[in-house]
């Protein structure tokens, strides 16, 4: 049986991924300090959906003090999605929380990943963050990353750091560059999740800016597909991956879209643009499509309404 670890088990993405792993009929180790940044009884939530699976292992604790040599002995791929996730939290005193929990982390994983014998994937959960305010788009994977935020600086510094163990010591990684993914189980500081709730309080949306940014939104079962894909096809090694969901979207539009799905106007309110946040990002997965195979699936219409669907039931 395959033996994967999923760091940030109970969180939005590695929640998911780690029921798939489950649905593939593969061992999974999840690994979670169920912190504070939001509330932890959400995340216990996402892990009570496979919590009673026997293959299925659960350690609780800081990635940074866990003995991962015995975690690792076994293990055939390193799925690393935990993160101190968020752009603008990631000013003034936060910061230490993202050099911890990014990069000091991500480096004690890999200094025990470089003598796993049994290892033949690590996998980073990378970022569209590293990019910042990119020269083109769509972005692709060469070009120089300019990061905004410093967020976006501890997620390109460990990238780097994984990178750099491939070349000296062989850690067979390969990292994701997710452009903002969304779905059931997102998180609560994140953009969908803050309007659909919105919409249930019947207060405006807070709009940064002028509405007129663009993203590229990527569903999560994507996101996911394209993790399952890097453990499996071996040109994946040693490589980067954008991860979008194929088409760039104005928010404005976007918010017009989330009215049709939940069938009333929602009011918006503008505030200050956001320090650190980038005015426009768009994938170029063309590499992904010809070395993973990956093609995303979900539509930005269907995604946004499946999870209109979850945020209802969440706050019923």
């Amino acid at each position: 049986m395959v033996t994967n670890i999923v760091t940030g088990a109970a969180g939005f993405i590695g929640s998911h991924l780690v029921e798939a792993l489950l649905d593939r009929g593969e061992h999974v180790i999840g690994i979670d300090e169920f912190n504070n940044y939001y509330d932890p009884t959400l995340k216990w939530k996402n892990v009570s959906k496979f919590a009673e699976n026997p293959a299925f292992n659960l350690v609780e604790g800081d990635i940074q003090f866990l003995d991962w040599q015995s975690l690792l002995r076994d293990v055939d791929v390193v799925y690393h999605q935990a993160a101190q996730a968020g752009v603008r939290a990631s000013w003034g005193q936060g910061f230490r929380a993202y050099t911890e929990r990014n990069i000091s982390s991500t480096q004690v994983m890999l200094e025990a990943a470089k003598d796993a014998k049994n290892l033949k994937r690590f996998i980073y959960a990378s970022t569209s963050s590293v990019y910042g305010n990119a020269e083109t788009l769509p972005t692709y994977e060469t070009i120089c990353p300019q990061p905004v935020s410093p967020y976006g600086i501890t997620k390109l510094a460990a990238e780097r750091l994984c990178g750099l163990y491939h070349h000296n010591f062989g850690v067979p990684y390969c990292a994701l560059r997710y452009f903002t993914v969304y779905g059931p189980r997102q998180r609560p500081d994140m953009g969908f999740h803050k309007f659909f709730k919105a919409v249930l309080d019947e207060q405006p949306i807070a709009i940064y800016g002028d509405g007129q940014q663009t993203r590229d939104f990527t569903f999560v079962s994507d996101a996911i597909a394209a993790n399952l894909a890097a453990a499996v096809v071996s040109e994946s090694v040693g490589e980067v991956f954008n991860i979008g969901g194929g088409s760039r979207v104005v928010l404005a539009e976007v918010i017009d879209t989330m009215e049709a799905i939940v069938g009333r106007p929602i009011g918006r309110k503008y505030v200050e643009k956001a320090m650190g946040d980038a005015r426009h990002t768009a994938a170029d997965v063309s590499k992904a499509q010809t070395i993973l195979g990956y093609q995303p699936q979900v539509s930005l219409a269907e995604g946004l309404a499946r999870e209109w669907e979850w945020i209802q039931e969440l706050y019923r």
